[in-house]
């Protein structure tokens, strides 16, 4: 089996979690197991907990981790139950998290899939197969107002009215039910001067339409902060992003677990009583350097974000 899906900030992330060979370690985002074969390796008598919605992805690290497998528990959840994962595997405080938030290449080279925009394929673009919401159905049965909401807010594209009315009229006629038939519509939607930039056309509306049906934004904050609740000490929390959206979210809950007490500035004392959860590593991101961008394009717009579990460590 060939492993063509390259892990992002693959020495940097694993890096940052400060790896020991007794720790116990999750990798909340296995995709193709990139992450996790790095830090399986480091291990002796540690523990590594592998999570993952989509069952292909849990099949291929039977493979990949095969020799690391008594180290290794793999878990087809999603990741929004991380706090319920932990319990059930026995883990009363994790030594690292690492959440890698893109989506794998071989669920965007999988036509069938329905993720990308480049091939033909029954409009679909679920991770995990068993989800009922397809993109078929937000595309053909959510009400323009909706649609509009998603494309804008979730894909951040300009066009959203005029893409949602489009979807709209074409449905009207018959259901859109593929790929290249809904870039179409998105096409014949925008203005010429935006067909002619550099970004596929619907680059914007195929990412906001896939947040939407695996819920991916609704899943961030609590995944956070039960990352941290289960965090031992000194337990270090790493976070890949991919765009602004998700990197927000991640900012911004990270900063509100690092601030602890919330009394106005007036007050002479703290009476609220709140101790900060976690500490920033890294003040800003960590990016791809040059070689890597070289190699992987995808890289571009990684963001890697650290924080670090307070508290007395053992």
């Amino acid at each position: 089996m060939e492993y063509t899906h390259k892990s992002v900030l693959l020495t940097e992330s694993v890096e940052a979690l400060k790896i020991r060979p007794d720790g116990i370690y999750v990798d909340g985002t296995l995709g193709r197991a990139g992450h996790s074969a790095e830090i399986a390796q480091r291990l002796t008598t540690g523990r590594l907990v592998c999570i993952d919605r989509d069952g292909e992805a849990i099949e291929a690290a039977k493979v990949r981790l095969a020799a690391w497998a008594d180290r290794v528990t793999l878990v087809r959840r999603n990741f929004s139950q991380l706090a319920q994962i932990l319990e059930e595997t026995g883990i009363s405080g994790a030594d690292g998290m690492l959440f890698d938030l893109g989506v794998s290449s071989p669920q965007l080279d999988d036509p069938e899939r329905g993720f990308s925009y480049m091939h033909d394929a029954p409009l679909d673009m679920r991770m995990d197969e068993n989800d009922a919401l397809t993109a078929k159905d937000v595309v053909n049965s959510w009400d323009e107002a909706e649609l509009r909401r998603i494309l804008y807010e979730y894909g951040e594209e300009r066009y959203a009215s005029a893409i949602a009315r489009a979807i709209v009229r074409r449905r009207e006629q018959r259901p859109i039910k593929t790929t290249l038939e809904l870039v179409d519509v998105i096409r014949g939607a925008m203005p010429p001067a935006a067909l002619r930039e550099k970004q596929h056309p619907a680059k914007r509306s195929f990412q906001a339409i896939r947040i939407a049906v695996n819920g991916e934004l609704d899943a961030l904050e609590p995944m956070l902060r039960a990352a941290a609740a289960g965090l031992r000490p000194g337990g270090r929390l790493a976070v890949i992003t991919f765009h602004s959206l998700e990197d927000r979210i991640v900012k911004r809950t990270i900063q509100e677990l690092a601030k602890g007490c919330t009394c106005p500035p007036e007050f002479p004392v703290c009476v609220c009583g709140k101790k900060p959860v976690l500490q920033w590593v890294t003040r800003k991101p960590i990016l791809s350097g040059e070689a890597e961008l070289r190699d992987n394009p995808r890289a571009r717009s990684a963001k890697l974000r650290v924080a670090e579990k307070c508290g007395e460590q053992d």
